[in-house]
């Protein structure tokens, strides 16, 4: 099992003509995801490479059987591509725009909740189920199939703890990045219920930053509803007050949203901390190893 794509994943990618949306939909689909179908209005009946682009993600839906969507355009249309999906019938949605208006993101969070639409990102890496489907800009290179699960911020953190494990002879079931914006679609508790509820995870490594309390109600929902072991680590430990960090949503006000407050939160409740991307990765192999 996987969580999010799999093999059964037919994806349709918002933006394919681009220069970004082509080099990693084509990587994608060499790592053996089912692209079905590009969408740029304006070049409809063109293809890449041998996949057809349509003018609309509904036609791709209608004549492709299209169940994921990409999103890879410009972020002052990247929520009206969000948007249409949704309004095309896909169950999932992986934004990989960064930039996003905070306001037009709004709008389309809400859409996708009610419509029952999984969203991803935006301003994320993407989700990989090793083997199995690749869908973003994850370098898949860094990740061997097994039960390790992550779900993280941060793209590079991620591939820095995917290669470590696998260098460790670790592998995972999936890879997950949720985006670094203030408002992103899946959360924390989100990714976790799904890990959880997947036979083929056996511990779940989680990826946090500076900002917000995502990972404050995470460690909460993970002493409640997460039996399977959790390791995490949250980025950020040196950031100054009141500066962004990277991310749009990685900003600490005073006390609030710290490294340290994070790391006491998640390990007050069971889940064992790393300081550093090799020390978590660390921890995760030995929890491992006391699973099995």
């Amino acid at each position: 099992m996987s969580i999010i794509v799999d093999r059964e994943t037919k994806l349709v990618i918002s933006g394919l003509t681009g220069r970004e949306g082509s080099f990693h939909g084509l990587r994608n689909r060499s790592y053996g995801t089912d692209v079905v179908a590009g969408v740029t209005p304006g070049k409809g009946g063109h293809d890449v490479e041998g996949i057809p682009i349509y003018e609309t993600i509904a036609e791709a839906v209608s004549e492709r059987g299209a169940n994921t969507s990409m999103v890879f355009v410009p972020a002052r249309f990247a929520a009206d591509a969000i948007g249409e999906a949704i309004d095309a019938g896909v169950g999932t949605v992986i934004a990989i725009t960064e930039g996003i208006p905070v306001y037009d993101m709004l709008g389309v969070y809400w859409k996708a909740k009610e419509a029952g639409v999984r969203l991803i990102g935006p301003n994320c890496p993407g989700v990989l189920s090793p083997g199995k489907s690749n869908v973003g800009i994850i370098p898949a290179q860094f990740f061997d199939p097994g039960s390790i699960g992550v779900v993280s911020k941060s793209g590079t953190l991620t591939y820095q703890i995917g290669n470590e494990l696998k260098q460790a002879g670790a592998g995972n079931s999936s890879i997950v990045g949720i985006g670094g914006d203030p408002i992103v679609g899946a959360d924390f508790i989100d990714i976790l219920t799904l890990f959880q509820e997947d036979a083929e995870t056996e511990l779940i490594v989680m990826v946090g930053e500076i900002g917000g309390d995502a990972e404050e109600r995470a460690a909460d929902f993970i002493a409640e509803q997460v039996s399977k072991p959790v390791v995490a680590y949250i980025a950020g430990f040196t950031a100054p007050p009141g500066k962004q960090m990277g991310h749009a949503g990685a900003i600490i006000s005073g006390s609030s949203g710290t490294a340290e407050a994070k790391k006491d939160a998640l390990e007050a409740r069971g889940v064992s901390v790393g300081r550093s991307p090799t020390e978590t990765a660390q921890l995760a192999v030995e929890a491992m190893r006391a699973v099995a």
